[in-house]
């Protein structure tokens, strides 16, 4: 059921009109008397977030028996008192002062985590067309069982693991335990990103949706649509639903066609990527556009750590094509799977022969990681300062691509063919 459809790929919504269309949705919820736990994204999402932080409070507060936030943070570290001003316009302790908790998830406590349920091996087995045949628990964070409904609010972006983000996703991993993080975003990577971003139906997001099934609590979602930094779209209702006509927007606002594919790509990401781990979407997004044996650049100068929680695997692992790991799996089937997704992702498609690896194409960080980790981890190195990206805007037909403000929009070729590692 849909309680909300607003705008298209056209229109702007205003804050006035977006909380002109909200503020009634949010009072029509038979939510009186009720707990209610508010799920939402972390500071490195586009989103207008202090906006539909306070509307959520307007519509809610009052009537609700209370109302709290859990930022769906999957392995990304907390906000701090600084980042969470900034995000929701105030800190843990004013919130705290307004009757409002702010729970950052935490996925590395055991503490805070309840199994809900088991997607059998058969299950996965059938989903994954035999790519994943183990069992995988569902654990989420068990803070969730002290609310009587769920409400999950955010964007709606194409996704290198899923297809396209938002819905479930905000669950499994934003809420969720280890298992069902490392063992959807490995099935992925076998995949390979260019086959499975910008997909609305995906296997892996079946799997998001079997798991979904044990959460036991009512769920209204409200889904967001970007164009850039302004609202183009917003949906309120069923989970399924409201994603559903979500994505189909943020397919036609959030895709950018070319004609070719260029030799060089510098993708510039945008202060919100503070880490090469959610920076690696500066790829993701790009790797559909850039030529065979081209070279992509992710310009970033604030980019100074790799991950503050999966550095250590990933100095360890490095940065590699999936067939690298898949031929020496012995060695590395332990790592989480998340990590080697990562990895990856970052990487690109390519083959491994004889011991050696053919990545289709470079990949060159122009960031503050040093230049002998940068060769540590397998990737490309460039001293930022001697780059400046706008020097080369404008020549598309010299097969230079430039894209400011990378990694939500997603470039795909006009005629529908993408980088297939079955044909390398």
């Amino acid at each position: 059921m849909i309680l909300l459809e607003k705008g298209d790929a056209h229109t702007t919504l205003t804050s006035r009109e977006i909380e002109e269309s909200l503020l009634p949705v949010l009072y029509s919820l038979p939510l009186e008397g009720k707990k209610v736990l508010v799920i939402i994204p972390d500071s490195t999402r586009t989103i207008p977030m202090k906006l539909l932080f306070n509307l959520l409070k307007k519509g809610l507060s009052g009537r609700v028996k209370k109302l709290d936030f859990m930022i769906a943070l999957g392995t990304h570290p907390p906000l701090s008192d600084e980042e969470l001003k900034k995000h929701l316009g105030v800190t843990y302790e004013e919130a705290k002062e307004r009757g409002i908790q702010v729970l950052n998830h935490r996925w590395d406590k055991k503490g805070e985590l309840q199994e809900v349920g088991v997607l059998s091996s058969k299950e996965m087995e059938e989903i994954s067309s035999s790519l994943i045949t183990e069992e995988v628990p569902v654990t989420v964070n068990k803070n969730i069982f002290n609310y009587d409904e769920l409400i999950i609010l955010g964007p709606v972006f194409p996704h290198e693991v899923v297809g396209f983000s938002g819905g479930y996703k905000y669950l499994f991993p934003g809420i969720a335990g280890e298992e069902i993080t490392h063992k959807f975003h490995w099935f992925a990577a076998l995949i390979t990103n260019p086959k499975v971003i910008g997909h609305k139906n995906t296997p892996v997001r079946e799997v998001l949706n079997h798991a979904a099934r044990f959460i036991p609590l009512p769920i209204t979602l409200i889904s967001v649509v970007m164009r850039g930094e302004e609202v183009c779209g917003l949906f309120v209702g069923d989970a399924q639903e409201a994603w559903s006509r979500a994505a189909d927007l943020s397919s036609q606002v959030n895709i950018v066609y070319k004609d070719k594919p260029f030799s060089t790509v510098i993708s510039v990401a945008p202060p919100l990527y503070q880490e090469l781990w959610v920076g690696g979407k500066c790829m993701y997004k790009l790797e559909p556009v850039v030529a065979d044996v081209g070279k992509l650049i992710i310009y970033a100068p604030q980019i100074k750590e790799i991950s503050v929680t999966h550095g250590k695997y990933l100095r360890e692992v490095g940065y590699h094509t999936r067939d690298f790991f898949l031929a020496q799996w012995e060695k590395y089937r332990h790592y989480p799977g998340a990590v080697l997704a990562h990895s990856t992702h970052v990487k690109g498609i390519g083959k491994y022969v004889n011991g050696r690896e053919y990545p289709r194409i470079e990949v060159i960080l122009a960031t503050s990681i040093p230049q002998e980790v940068c060769e540590e981890i397998n990737l490309g190195y460039l001293d930022y300062h001697t780059l400046r990206p706008e020097d080369f805007m404008g020549r598309e037909e010299e097969g230079i691509l430039v894209v400011p403000r990378a990694g939500e929009m997603l470039y795909k070729l006009s005629d529908g063919t993408i980088p297939d590692i079955d044909k390398l």
